[in-house]
């Protein structure tokens, strides 16, 4: 036999080998595509499991759909556990109702996911569930997840598993846990199985809860740690050593709110500062230029609406500009034909304060305002179990460093500065060295009105934005600049953050407002033996 004969015989065995692996293939559709489909029949037997007369067989209903191979298995479940799955009141047809806002509902088929019209109470009834069957659902959808690809998805579907595992689903976390290569999924199954097993009376569990911050697993030991016996005492220890450990986070919690609260503070005092060292005025309309730049973030996000982003950034600059232009006109106007006599200073500028509050009233009316916060300060940083972040405060905090450390790069690198210094220390000796002090009280001037702006558009963010918004902070800001020490940065900072911090931690003790009352009280008594603040001006003040 040739070669070419050999070749065209196995070519043909081939095709014939092909050809008769057909119809095996055709009888076999369960081998080819198992897990993709079941029947139509098989779909409504899980379904009419659903819908039993008794929540306890519903449950079990619903482990077997679970378990079961149905693509849509997870849309039965989610439709159960919100109400819109549906039967048809004479017929064996199930039904999801997609929207049930009207009195005609929309609806799918159960099965094949058509639209088949509208339903109403009058046609269909919804499949009722209680708390317990709801709780087993919510497992049974996280447990489901747990097969998904993305680890971000299945480490969601671990944590809503925690506190819902049953002697049902047990088996399956187990296996889940098993092949899990996430170790933080993993920390979570484990964390799930051993509440499982403590609520079984499983002593040797309870070791991998020792710390654990989750509320599920405080709420779940609590019960257990009221009763008798080797479980409820060994509960009763790591429950307190939970509750220690969550005493700390709310400690630096405490201390994160303090932070931020002092660094608004900051911001609103350190403008005050620089002027009030500078020129030695009580400028009580500080507050007012405070509300300006608060203003300046609300303007600008009515010219650019949809886009809270960059009108942020926007006001930042704009801001400043503005309450520094209303300070410069301010000190032309009204101050500097006032120098030296401090009485009538502080009533004139209590005068235009007023002058500006009316003047807001009249353009942009009385109402608050709320400025939209971007995307991206939003929500918060979940650090622990029991202790989250805002975002906004966070932000905040940051923004005053910043600001902070572009004002004292300003005064201690650039001529501006120098000559601020010098005017501070000795006006007089400034002026015969050919220093122009009364421009220097302008820009200075400017410069504490637009580092005032900036606090008020740091402050649009966390409040709303009112004719009212700088009174609230203008005692505060004295009261930080008098602690700190005149006309010193370093001491404005750590006055504005110790005050923070000490408010926040009186707060939970005796309330809010004697609080701020306790706190003024400490200042004055303070300010009673160092009269000079925490950080004395240097040289010789004139």
């Amino acid at each position: 036999m040739s070669r070419r004969a050999i070749r065209d015989l196995w070519r043909a065995g081939i095709v014939l080998v092909l050809v008769m692996m057909v119809p095996v293939m055709m009888a076999l559709p369960g081998v080819v595509h198992a897990g993709d489909q079941i029947s139509d029949e098989q779909a409504r037997t899980l379904l009419e499991g659903l819908d039993a007369s008794g929540f306890e067989a519903k449950g079990e209903a619903v482990e077997r759909v679970a378990a079961s191979t149905a693509s849509q298995r997870e849309r039965w479940l989610q439709a159960l556990l919100e109400g819109r799955l549906a039967r048809e009141r004479r017929g064996d047809h199930f039904y999801i109702i997609t929207d049930d806002g009207g009195r005609e509902w929309p609806i799918i088929d159960a099965i094949t996911l058509e639209d088949v019209g509208t339903g109403s109470r009058r046609t269909i009834n919804t499949i009722t569930i209680n708390n317990t069957l709801r709780t087993q659902i919510e497992g049974a959808l996280a447990a489901m997840s747990l097969t998904a690809g993305d680890v971000k998805a299945r480490l969601a579907a671990a944590r809503a598993l925690v506190g819902t595992v049953d002697a049902i689903s047990v088996a399956r976390v187990e296996d889940t846990l098993a092949e899990e290569e996430s170790l933080a999924v993993r920390e979570q199954l484990e964390t799930a199985l051993a509440l499982h097993r403590v609520q079984q009376g499983d002593v040797d569990a309870l070791e991998t809860l020792r710390g654990h911050l989750d509320t599920r697993v405080r709420n779940t030991l609590v019960p257990l740690a009221e009763g008798d016996g080797e479980l409820a005492s060994e509960a009763r220890g790591v429950l307190a050593g939970i509750e220690r450990k969550r005493e700390w986070h709310q400690r630096v919690q405490t201390l994160f709110f303090g932070l931020s609260a002092g660094s608004i503070l900051v911001l609103a005092a350190i403008g005050l500062a620089i002027t009030f060292g500078v020129m030695g005025v009580i400028n009580m309309a500080h507050g007012e230029l405070i509300m300006l730049g608060a203003y300046s973030a609300w303007w600008l996000q009515q010219l650019l609406p949809g886009q809270p982003g960059l009108a942020l950034i926007l006001a930042i600059p704009f801001g400043f500009l503005v309450a520094a232009a209303f300070g410069i006109a301010i000190e032309r106007s009204v101050i500097r034909f006032l120098k030296g006599r401090p009485l009538e200073t502080l009533l004139a500028t209590f005068g235009v304060s007023l002058i500006l509050q009316q003047l807001v009233r009249t353009v942009f009316s009385p109402l608050n305002r709320a400025v939209a916060s971007p995307e991206w300060l939003r929500g918060s940083w979940q650090v622990t179990e029991a202790l989250s972040i805002s975002y906004s405060r966070l932000a905040v905090l940051i923004f005053c460093l910043v600001v902070f450390a572009a004002l004292w790069a300003v005064m201690r690198f650039t001529r501006l500065g120098l000559e601020v210094r010098a005017v501070t220390q000795n006006r007089d000796m400034a002026r015969a060295m050919g220093v122009r002090a009364a421009r220097v009280d302008m820009l200075t001037f400017g410069l504490g009105a637009g580092v005032a702006g900036l606090a008020g558009v740091a402050l649009s963010q966390i409040t709303n934005v009112g004719p009212n918004l700088g009174q609230n902070y203008i005692v505060d800001s004295f009261l930080v600049v008098v602690f700190g020490g005149v006309g010193n940065l370093w001491g404005t900072l750590v006055a504005g953050m110790t005050l923070g911090v000490l408010n926040q931690v009186l707060q939970p003790w005796v309330g809010a407002v004697l609080a701020k009352i306790v706190v003024l009280v400490g200042v004055i008594l303070f300010i009673q033996k160092r009269p000079q603040g925490l950080f004395p001006p240097r040289g010789r003040v004139s």
